[in-house]
């Protein structure tokens, strides 16, 4: 039977369809013969404890530049969706954090994707500190002695802002970096939160790897390589996506994750892992989905598709 399908992201008309993983949901979705409607996250409505949202039917194509058509946006009650995948980038703002609230209120009768609650307890670079054994030595701090300590203990080190995304504002400091004092003060007028300062790995030049895991297993994965001169591996920052095996060291990282993914309802997540260390859980929007299966790999968004029409018909 056909489910109702509303996909809650940034417009569709803004999207990179190349390397949009809730596009490839969304033609895997329409592939299958569901009802398929998008919406954009400021036209959720709360009324009492009703959620409301004006809904455009939607079709997909894979075709740059000509990827959707929209039909007349149609009121619904969203306990009368099957299925939400919630896939807008962050920031991880409270305009996002409201929107979690508000998808909590017709959560599980309503399927959304990931579980509203845990995305809003799990950002990403927070999150992932629960398993703090599998990552490079981690410090989270806006305080400049302490990082000059973490600094003077490490070295080389990396900086990124808390609640960043797609390898924005992420710098490597060497150990006798004199930009350092310049950088910390663009950081502290620019963040309010406090920041990630991580070892830097000089392993990076060989990738970052995204894994991709349903439902706590693992479903695929790309390595991301750095385009020359740059330390950032993000593909929307010109990393380049490489076939990739996981070796045991990663395996096993999967195994330690995996329960706790599971058991938090994110069924769609993306971990990064860098040399055998693992950087962060993605449980947003991750991307790696299209190019997996460009590269030969799984098809993920059909394996997605597999586990929410089981967990959805019971």
């Amino acid at each position: 039977m056909p489910l109702k399908v509303a996909v809650q992201m940034d417009h569709i008309s803004s999207i990179n369809i190349a390397g949009d993983s809730a596009f490839a949901m969304m033609l895997e979705a329409q592939a299958r013969g569901h009802e398929l409607y998008h919406y954009t996250p400021d036209r959720l409505a709360m009324w009492g404890e009703d959620v409301f949202a004006a809904l455009e039917p939607v079709e997909v194509r894979d075709e740059k530049g000509n990827h959707f058509t929209l039909g007349e946006k149609q009121r619904f009650n969203m306990a009368d969706i099957d299925v939400v995948l919630m896939r807008q980038d962050p920031p991880f703002d409270l305009a996002y954090i409201a929107a979690t609230h508000l998808l909590e209120k017709i959560h599980p009768k309503t399927l959304v994707v990931n579980d509203p609650r845990e995305v809003r307890n799990a950002p990403e670079k927070l999150f992932v500190t629960e398993f703090s054994d599998l990552m490079p030595p981690t410090l989270i701090t806006r305080d400049k002695a302490e990082i000059d300590l973490f600094r003077e203990q490490y070295g080389d080190i990396v900086m990124k802002p808390l609640f960043g995304h797609g390898g924005a504002a992420v710098f490597r400091i060497t150990s006798d970096d004199l930009n350092y004092g310049s950088l910390y003060d663009f950081f502290a007028a620019t963040f309010r939160e406090p920041w990630v300062i991580q070892q830097f790995l000089p392993n990076v030049k060989h990738g970052d790897k995204r894994i991709l895991l349903v439902d706590g297993e693992f479903a695929g994965a790309v390595n991301r390589v750095p385009a020359a001169g740059d330390l950032r591996s993000n593909m929307v920052r010109g990393g380049a996506a490489r076939e990739s095996e996981l070796t045991d060291k990663e395996r096993e990282i999967c195994a330690r994750l995996g329960p706790s993914l599971k058991a938090k309802g994110l069924i769609l997540v993306g971990i990064d892992v860098i040399d055998g260390r693992l950087t962060e859980i993605n449980v947003t929007a991750p991307t790696g989905i299209r190019a997996v299966k460009r590269l030969g790999g799984p098809d993920v968004a059909a394996h997605v598709w597999d586990v929410l029409e089981a967990k959805v018909k019971g």
